[in-house]
């Protein structure tokens, strides 16, 4: 018996109790146990402290898209609204921003979303050979991200990328251990 209070003693300390018909003002009452820690589907990535090489994937190219596309969207909007000329009617000049706007926010959004796409798989892979998880993994995946995508224009090219791609990965992950660091949130 002793058995079975201690169980539930450590059930209650992991659960908490849930009334979604708090706030509302009736009479039936229903409380949930809910867990209070997160649920993993599977067992082996409840000790990891990294996200899994999926989730990196849908985030960092899904940002990186909509960044592009509406980035380009704004510019390209802004262009269009800078070429119209004196004598264009105002049909013209709305078909004028809309096609610029929507051409370069494409272009930028396929860009940066394929940029994003190759720099996930590359930190994954760096991630699942080293089993670690820090600065030099992003740093190496930007350099090799940069070289990939502009391996096309020839080695001087993907080199200056490939630099600028590391120094901005190692940028982006300071700046976000000095954001958790100095600002509370």
């Amino acid at each position: 018996m002793d058995n079975s209070l201690n169980n539930n003693d450590k059930k209650s300390q992991n659960t908490r109790f849930y009334d979604p018909y708090r706030d509302l003002k009736v009479p039936i009452h229903n409380l949930y146990n809910l867990p209070t820690s997160p649920d993993n589907l599977f067992p082996e990535l409840a000790n990891r402290t990294y996200r899994p090489w999926n989730e990196k994937l849908t985030y960092y190219t899904g940002i990186a898209c909509l960044t592009g596309a509406v980035g380009g969207g704004i510019t390209g909007t802004l262009d269009g609204i800078r070429a119209a000329e004196r004598g264009d009617s105002f049909k013209i000049r709305v078909n004028r921003v809309l096609n610029s706007g929507i051409q370069r926010g494409r272009r930028l959004g396929n860009s940066l979303g394929s940029l994003g796409l190759i720099f996930s798989v590359t930190e994954s892979t760096i991630q699942y050979f080293t089993d670690r998880d820090d600065m030099v993994n992003s740093a190496a995946a930007g350099l090799a991200t940069g070289a990939l995508f502009k391996a096309a224009s020839g080695p001087r090219s993907a080199v200056i990328a490939g630099v600028l791609g590391g120094i901005a990965a190692a940028a982006t992950v300071a700046g976000k251990q000095a954001l958790r660091r100095y600002v509370p949130i």
